[in-house]
């Protein structure tokens, strides 16, 4: 039996935590792994033993004191001051769950704000036991019984090709109600689900809209799907009015930051559930969004029927809020009952990037010239093949005034620019372009129209924001030096994939090609051997951006 329980933590409020029982004394600490959490201690008090050395990033803490259940042991020990680096032991209490977890920086670990959990824990110092700590992570929580000790689950990558930081902007005004509030929570817990969260996957985060709007948790809190589901259902009901967009804004300006986990690079999604339609202006914060380069979807369960459309500020909301009012953005349910079924499509479209258009990404934010060989011995029939290549590499990416841009020049002995930058503002008009392009024939100075392009089709783009990439289309050899020209090209910023064809010498692909070579030079003996070699530069494109944004 307890003794009378002893208050031995007060700040603002007294915890108060059960003495020892009888018999307590010597008992020996449970090791423990650096990342073990409250939440894995099923007991109301327990002797822990923290490894020494534990990398930082392993230290997942929310609060200060008491800490949420999600939490570290070992990091909220150290937050605590309860051990060091060196590890120790670490007695743990299990507390209720609480709101309004706060942030404090201590003893070198930067604990993370959490709104509300459903269990706490708080630690003191430990009694030593017979064991001592190591720098190697034991296996978990569980005193060992002759059981076989449950091991910590590793940290999973999740779905590398849904690489997404997404925010859902979640109803939680009056209009929703509690029942289709809890609804909608779980349709955005299968939709997490379903997206495959992970560390090199989607990261999510959650921001609830009603009278003033909540951030609930942030994308680094959380980046396995079990626990962003448990985060999920802690959100509570707020209520008030549905003033959607005053949370965009504030999720736009507000969300998408180094600080709160936002990846550079990353398409910054949000994803806005509308209950009906909002009480205020959407308009000016889809501005906002577009000008932060978030992308806004936009899901509208139960339009507004004929007899109420006289409340709704604007009609055209969704068309004004989403990131293009193109068709892809906005998604509708009629209610909350049966949307297992809407989960799926919802998904695939949060994972289509190359659709990302108000992000800045590899897809919208680079300019691609095309130089291409005009010689004599590609010949016209290979010549249309060569340029086949081009359009499938150019219709790839988003093309308009404020993205993707994209120009052509042919060559022989003499350049001509086919069409700059600037020309064509549309992927229609660029492709229509590049089908038409005549065939000059003659030499072959590769050398003189690499200079020639650095000079007049990137010279007057020398002050864009998007990346400069050349890809150079070539079947013979050079009668001039490339070197030269190309180690240039290379100083001036631009990116060059070099693709040679039949005669090409590798050595002159390789002295064209940007670094490393073997990942910018292609070779094809035939012309129709071009075609498998699309993928890999537009692979190599959205490869190179994203390490220049990082």
């Amino acid at each position: 039996m307890w003794a009378s329980w002893i208050p031995v933590l007060c700040l603002g409020v007294c915890l108060l935590l059960p003495p020892e029982p009888v018999g307590s004394e010597g008992a020996v600490p449970i090791p423990i792994t650096c990342s073990t959490r409250g939440l894995d201690i099923r007991k109301e008090k327990a002797d822990v033993l923290c490894p020494g050395g534990c990398p930082l990033e392993e230290f997942s803490v929310f609060g200060h004191i008491v800490y949420a259940s999600v939490s570290s042991i070992c990091g909220a020990a150290v937050h605590r001051g309860v051990i060091g680096h060196s590890g120790g032991p670490v007695r743990i209490y299990s507390l209720p769950g609480r709101e309004n977890y706060s942030s404090v920086v201590a003893n070198g670990i930067q604990s993370q704000m959490l709104s509300r959990w459903s269990a706490s824990f708080t630690v003191t110092k430990g009694k030593s036991g017979t064991q001592e700590a190591t720098g190697q992570a034991v296996s978990t929580a569980h005193p060992a019984t002759g059981k076989r000790l449950k091991k910590t689950p590793e940290k999973k990558t999740g779905n590398k090709d849904c690489k997404a930081d997404i925010a859902f902007l979640i109803d939680g005004s009056f209009n929703i109600g509690q029942r289709r509030f809890n609804l909608q929570k779980n349709f955005v817990g299968k939709v997490a689900l379903m997206l495959g969260i992970g560390t090199e996957g989607p990261h999510v985060g959650l921001v609830q809209a009603s009278e003033h709007p909540k951030i609930e948790f942030y994308l680094k809190n959380f980046t396995s799907a079990k626990d962003v589901l448990f985060a999920i259902k802690e959100v509570a009901f707020r209520g008030g009015n549905s003033n959607t967009g005053k949370a965009l804004k504030h999720t736009a300006q507000k969300f998408f930051t180094a600080d709160t986990g936002a990846r550079k690079g990353i398409p910054k999604v949000v994803v806005v559930f509308i209950d009906g339609w909002p009480s205020d202006d959407i308009e000016e914060a889809g501005i906002v969004a577009r000008e932060f380069g978030v992308n806004v979807f936009i899901v509208s369960v139960a339009k507004p029927i004929p007899e109420e459309l006289g409340m709704v500020q604007d009609v055209a909301f969704v068309d004004k809020a989403v990131c293009r009012n193109n068709g892809f953005f906005s998604y509708h349910m009629p209610n909350w009952f049966g949307t297992t079924k809407y989960v799926k499509p919802l998904v695939q479209k949060l994972c289509t990037h190359e659709q990302m258009m108000c992000s800045k990404t590899c897809y919208n934010s680079v300019n691609i010239a095309f130089l291409i060989d005009g010689s004599s011995s590609v010949g016209e029939s290979n010549f249309r093949l060569m340029l086949e290549f081009v359009s499938n590499i150019a219709k790839t990416f988003e093309i308009s005034d404020i993205g993707a841009k994209i120009a052509a020049v042919q060559f022989t002995y003499d350049q001509r620019t086919e069409f700059s930058f600037t020309d064509y503002s549309t992927k229609e008009n660029v492709l229509a372009v590049i089908r038409n392009i005549s065939y000059m024939s003659g030499g072959t100075a590769t050398g003189d129209a690499i200079s020639f392009t650095v000079r007049n089709v990137f010279g007057p783009v020398r002050d864009s924001p998007n990346k400069n990439f050349l890809v150079i289309v070539t079947d013979g050899q050079s009668y001039d030096d490339v070197r030269g020209p190309a180690a240039a090209a290379h100083d001036a910023g631009i990116t060059i994939f070099s693709v040679g064809v039949a005669w090409a010498p590798l050595d002159d692909l390789k002295d064209m090609a940007s670094k490393p070579k073997e990942s910018h030079a292609f070779f094809t003996r035939e012309f129709t051997g071009l075609e498998p070699i699309v993928s890999d530069v537009i692979r190599g494109i959205c490869r190179d951006f994203l390490e220049s944004q990082q």
